[in-house]
């Protein structure tokens, strides 16, 4: 894994914290039974639905992770950053039984999926650039899309692999520590297009 992949980003309502230092970071499927907040868009939970990973479970069955956090999704979140915390994840969770990444957001009609030791067909300069635009339209989408490649690990990440985590300001800082997070918290405005 090239050294850039220091950590992973799972993009989390501070509502969800007690759930998520009780259950883990928990599948599509696995977090249904609970109670809980969700800023995932309807229109790509309708299409993630539909796909099986070859070889795997259904994409559904993975707890997804960003490579990156600042990427398309948290760009549609922006004004909500307020009650989101971006969780750090421990990249040896790469390392887990059943893992598998996409060099893409997982609900593309593009999108590759792969086994952790071909991670060089994953374009990481894309994935860790700052923005994605570009004049032309389709490598646009193409970039669009691979910054949010993303770490599939089946059913749970459980809670001890949570190092810390982000947050767009001291307010949403104090929101997460008063859900019991311990860990450690940096403000980071960055991130949440701030």
């Amino acid at each position: 894994m090239p050294n850039r992949v220091t950590e992973l980003h799972s993009i989390m309502p501070i509502e969800n914290m007690i759930s998520v230092l009780e259950h883990g970071i928990l599948s599509h499927d696995r977090v249904a039974a609970l109670p809980h907040s969700d800023v995932s868009l309807a229109s790509v939970q309708a299409k993630r639905a539909h796909k099986t990973i070859p070889n795997g479970l259904k994409l559904h069955q993975y707890a997804n992770l960003y490579f990156h956090a600042r990427n398309p999704m948290m760009f549609i979140r922006k004004n909500e950053a307020d009650n989101l915390c971006i969780l750090r994840i421990s990249n040896q969770v790469i390392n887990l039984e059943g893992v598998v990444l996409s060099d893409q957001n997982a609900a593309s009609d593009y999108v590759r999926f792969l086994s952790p030791t071909d991670y060089q067909q994953i374009n990481f300069d894309w994935v860790y650039a700052d923005d994605w635009t570009d004049p032309n339209q389709i490598t646009h989408w193409q970039k669009s899309s691979a910054k949010c490649a993303e770490v599939l690990v089946p059913d749970v990440v459980a809670p001890q692999h949570i190092l810390g985590a982000y947050v767009v300001s001291e307010e949403a800082e104090l929101k997460l520590k008063q859900r019991g997070f311990v860990q450690s918290i940096s403000i980071n405005k960055h991130l949440f297009f701030r």
